[in-house]
C-alpha cells in the first residue's frame, strides 16, 4: 500500500465509508490555492452561488474545471492521490470522474445541506472514492459524515443545495434525507490543515456546517473511479451533466473524457 496509508485506514474506509489521509496533497497546497483563486476569477459554466439573498458571507462552488485550470490538472497528475485512491478502493486502476471547488468565506452561515453524492452521478459501483482537501486550516467547517451510510439501501434522495427540493420523479425509490444530529446518527469529523484530505465513498451521506470563522474555508475534492465502476442511466438530470458524452448502460466511463490516472504494476 501506499506510505501515506495503514492497514487501519483502509479498514476504516471500508467499514465507515469515510477516512482521513493526512499529507495527501501536502507538496500541492499552493498549486491547489492558486488554481482556486484562478476558478473563482474565471468561473465555469457550472460554477454557483448558493445563498438566498440577504444571506452572510459567500458559499460558491464549481466543478468540472481540470481541463482549463492548469494548477488541477497538475495536482490530479503529480500527486499520489490516484494511486492512494485505488488502494483505498481495492481496485488496479483509478479514473478521473471530475474535480469540484467549495468556499466558504468568514461569515458564512449556510451549512453545506446533508447529502450523498452517489444518487446525482451517472455511475454505478462499490469501488468509488472522494477526496476533500482543504487549502486552510478547518476546525469547524470540516467535512461531517455518517459512518456506515455508504451501505444503506435504499440510497439518499438527491436535492438541490440552495432551495432543499428533490429534482428526481419517484421519490419513492429514494430514502429521505436524514436529520444526523438528532437522528442519533455517529457522525464522523476530523480538524484538517491544508494538504489533509478526507476520503469517502459516493454513497456516503455527508455535509459540513457554515463557516463562523474569520478565516476563509477553501477546499478542493478530487472524484475516482475504480475497477467496477460503471456507467448508469439516472432517472432525471444528473450532475455533473457531461452533456453528449454517448454512454449506455453498464458501460465504463469513457477514457478520452476520463482518464485513467493509476494502474497498479505501471511504472510510478
Amino acid at each position: 500500500m501506499h506510505p501515506l496509508l495503514t492497514q487501519e485506514t483502509i479498514d476504516a474506509f471500508a467499514r465507515d465509508g469515510a477516512c482521513v489521509v493526512r499529507g495527501l496533497f501536502a507538496g500541492h497546497v499552493d498549486a491547489l490555492a492558486a488554481g482556486i483563486a484562478r476558478n473563482m476569477a474565471e468561473p465555469g459554466p457550472y460554477a454557483a452561488e448558493n445563498l438566498k439573498p440577504g444571506d452572510a458571507g459567500r458559499f460558491f462552488d464549481d466543478y468540472c474545471n481540470w481541463q482549463r485550470i492548469p494548477e488541477f490538472e497538475e495536482v490530479i497528475r503529480q500527486s499520489p492521490a490516484a494511486e492512494v485512491a485505488a488502494d483505498l478502493m481495492g481496485s488496479d486502476s483509478a479514473q478521473l470522474f471530475h474535480d469540484h471547488v467549495l468556499v466558504k468565506e468568514p461569515g458564512t452561515s449556510k451549512p453545506t445541506p446533508w447529502h450523498a453524492d452517489g444518487p446525482y452521478y451517472f455511475v454505478q459501483g462499490r469501488q468509488t472514492v472522494s477526496f476533500w482537501s482543504p487549502v486552510d486550516p478547518v476546525r469547524e467547517a470540516t467535512l461531517r459524515l455518517v459512518a456506515g451510510s455508504h451501505r444503506w439501501d435504499p440510497p439518499v434522495l438527491p436535492t438541490r443545495w440552495l432551495n432543499e427540493d428533490a429534482f428526481y420523479p419517484d421519490e419513492g425509490a429514494y430514502r429521505p434525507v436524514p436529520d444526523p444530529d438528532t437522528e442519533g446518527m455517529e457522525v464522523l469529523e476530523w480538524t484538517l490543515e491544508p494538504g489533509d484530505a478526507v476520503a469517502f465513498d459516493y454513497n456516503t451521506l455527508h455535509g459540513a456546517r457554515g463557516n463562523a470563522a474569520a478565516s476563509r474555508r477553501r477546499a478542493f475534492s478530487l472524484r475516482l473511479l475504480g475497477d467496477d465502476a460503471r456507467y448508469v442511466t439516472r432517472p432525471g438530470p444528473t450532475s455533473p451533466p457531461f452533456p453528449g458524452h454517448d454512454m449506455v448502460d453498464g458501460q465504463r466511463l469513457r477514457e478520452d473524457w476520463f482518464p485513467v490516472l493509476w494502474r497498479r504494476g505501471q511504472a510510478s
